[in-house]
């Protein structure tokens, strides 16, 4: 599919992942936009999903920890195109026992062309960008 009728394509099921240094800005950056993330089908990994739930009233699937298989689970997502943006709140100053799953998951996110925002500033633009026209 050329980029364009790529980037055209419907956005409608969105992942949200956090790193546990960045759950807390998660949570509240969720809270700020439940409005929009009430319009798209949501998946979340393990405390992060469970969290949003709970403390937003946000309507989510819940996946596996990410460490416990969580991130297969959305590059899985990706990789059969049942995913369409991945919002992921990387924390830049911790070192990660699985850093290898991280990698993978950002690595088949770009090799899909998956829409990814590992920020708030990007995830904040971006979600405004593909607010469902139904």
């Amino acid at each position: 599919m050329p980029v364009d009728a790529e980037l055209e394509k419907r956005v409608s099921r969105i992942a949200l992942v956090a790193h546990d240094q960045m759950k807390d800005r998660m949570i509240d950056w969720a809270r700020t936009h439940a409005d929009v993330l009430s319009k798209f089908e949501l998946f979340g990994t393990g405390t992060t999903g469970g969290r949003i739930a709970d403390e937003v009233q946000l309507q989510i699937t819940p996946l596996k920890s990410g460490p416990l298989g969580g991130d297969a689970q959305i590059g899985a997502m990706i990789a059969e195109g049942r995913l369409d943006m991945l919002i992921f709140f990387i924390d830049p100053m911790s070192a990660l026992p699985h850093d290898v799953d991280v990698k993978s998951l950002l690595r088949l996110a770009t090799l899909y062309n998956t829409i990814l925002a590992i920020n708030e500033a990007t995830a904040s633009r971006v979600l405004n960008c593909v607010l469902p026209t139904d």
